[in-house]
Formats: C-alpha cells, structure tokens, sequence
C-alpha cells in the first residue's frame, strides 16, 4: 500500500506493507484522515507515537472496513466507519480498534467524518473530564478558530458556560463569533490577560499555545480556577507566579489524548458516538472543515497549517492517491 513517509523533510508517498487486523482490530481502506498539529510535529520528529503504533503520521480516520481481526462482532466489511487511531491515517489502509471506530452517518461524507474524531474527543476530554466545566463557568479557549477550538467552543456553550477565545484574523475572528463564543480576542493587538481580568475573568483555560501564555494565564484565572496545557506552539519552558497559585488555588495540568489508556479513549468515542454524532445530525453542533488536500499533498496541507491558514479542520483525502 501507499503510505506519507517522511523523506528530507518533506512528506511523501511511498510503498509499505498493507497491516493485518489483530484481534478486536478492524482494517479500514481510508477514504480520508484529518490533519492535527500533532502531525506537524511527528513529522518534526518532536512527537513520536507510542510504542506499539504505526510509524505513520495520522491520527484520525473515516474510511470503508476490508478485513475484521477475531474477536470483531459491532463492524462488517463493508461498513462506513470513523475513529482514532494512534497512527498509521495518512495511508491507504490503516489498522482501527473497535473500541474507537463509531459507524459513520449517512449524512456526513467522509472528509466531514474525519475531521471529528481527534478535535471532538480532545475538547470532551480537557473540558469536561480533566477541566469538569460546569454551566455558569468561564472559559477560556487559545486559538479558538483551531480545529480543537472550534469544538470546544461549540461543546462549552453546550454546557451553559460563557466562552472567550484568542485568534488573529478578522476572518476567524468571525468564524469564533459564529461558533458561539461570547468574547473574542484579537492576541494581535489585545492583551488577553487585561482585556479577561477586566472582564470578570474565567475559570478554565484551554491553553493549546504554552510557553509564556502560562503566566499571562495566570493573570486573568479566577481563585480554584484550572489552566490545562494541551499543545506546546511558543515552546517547552514557561515562567509560573507561585504567589497567584498559592493564593488563588490555581491548578496547572498537562493533558494529552494520544498517550491515554485505551479504556479512557473509548469512553471519549463513545461519547463522540452517543452526544456528539446526533448533536451535529441535529444541527446543535457543526462540522468546520476548512478545506481538503489530496494525501499525495500532505506537505502542502502541513504547511497551510503551520501557517495557521485554516478555520476549523483540514483533511486528506485519498480520492486520488497516485
């Protein structure tokens, strides 16, 4: 099969062995995969997969089953399917386990079923398991016209909370405010942190930036407020105010969804499957999908969103894979 190799540092169609299902495994001819900033840095080589994981860049996919692994009893060959995956999406076939795969709606076409998994599943874990949001609540969302973002803004408001988010362009500014977000931020020309503080501050933040964004965080976080740290764009090292954490009982937490138990990620597809599924059917929710690139682009579509170009998602498509 053809399968995103990194060569050179360009991203590039080359021939790998076509995986075999193991038990409680289905074996997926991907008709699409979404594209995460996780991606960009494995391709980096700044964030390798778990041991046990295809060495192939992709963690979300939508696509038909071919072969099903023993043990396999929810799924036949032929079924329309989404899930995570740890690795191995940007490929002609990719392994899925069962516990991640939710069949596909009808009404979704596939780029639009691949753009959900990661994003929807990310937003449900940091919100609502690790940052356990409550109706009422304020929170903060970085880079709210992100893929995440958008999830997470729709997923707040769901909840009963009042969401601010930081973005750039009056295009996704745009984009924040028609998602739902009650106070949108232009990091360009706005400090975040005076504009929240004045505000009444918020008691959650999403940070998928880190680096210095943490201290600025912690200026506008309300007393037993959490900020959870879910991406890394302005870097490893941050300064933290131990006097504000003392103070006002702040939490710091790190969460990713990759290195999670598979237990905890199939409590997440679940809920993608029972909440978030009929929710877009119903038109509660909304598929953001910026635009699609052909699998033999994915460097093309790593570098629109290195340039963050996009509002909402960005899927390949295998369409036209040679």
């Amino acid at each position: 099969m053809l399968a995103i190799t990194t060569l050179n540092q360009q991203l590039v169609l080359t021939d790998h062995p076509t995986p075999e299902p193991a038990a409680g495994q289905l074996l997926i001819k991907v008709m699409a995969a979404g594209v995460n900033r996780a991606d960009l840095m494995q391709a980096q080589g700044k964030y390798p997969p778990p041991a046990g994981e295809s060495l192939t860049i992709g963690l979300e996919v939508a696509g038909v089953v071919v072969a099903l692994g023993e043990g396999v009893s929810d799924f036949a060959v032929g079924d329309a399917v989404l899930g995570l995956v740890g690795g191995g999406a940007y490929a002609e076939y990719c392994l899925l386990d069962q516990s991640l795969c939710c069949l596909k709606p009808d009404t979704l076409d596939f780029a639009a079923a691949a753009s959900l998994p990661e994003v929807w599943m990310t937003a449900w874990l940091n919100l609502i398991d690790v940052g356990q949001l409550k109706a009422g609540q304020r929170v903060l969302i970085h880079a709210g016209a992100s893929g995440v973002g958008a999830a997470a803004i729709q997923l707040a408001k769901s909840l009963g909370a009042w969401v601010a988010v930081t973005t750039s362009s009056t295009e996704k500014q745009a984009f924040c405010r028609d998602m739902g977000a009650d106070l949108v931020i232009d990091y360009r020309s706005q400090d975040f942190a005076t504009t929240l503080k004045a505000a009444g501050g918020v008691d959650l933040i999403l940070d998928t930036v880190g680096g210095d964004y943490v201290a600025a965080n912690q200026l506008c976080l309300n007393s037993d407020g959490s900020i959870i740290v879910i991406g890394l764009l302005k870097g490893l090292s941050c300064e933290i105010n131990l006097g504000l954490l003392l103070v006002k009982r702040q939490k710091i937490q790190g969460s990713a969804l990759r290195s999670q138990a598979l237990a905890v990620k199939a409590r997440l597809a679940m809920a993608l499957r029972d909440t978030v599924l009929p929710r877009l059917a119903s038109g509660e929710y909304r598929i953001t999908l910026d635009r699609t690139f052909a699998l033999k682009d994915a460097q093309a579509a790593h570098e629109y969103v290195a340039a963050s170009r996009n509002c909402g998602k960005v899927v390949l498509l295998t369409e036209s894979i040679a």
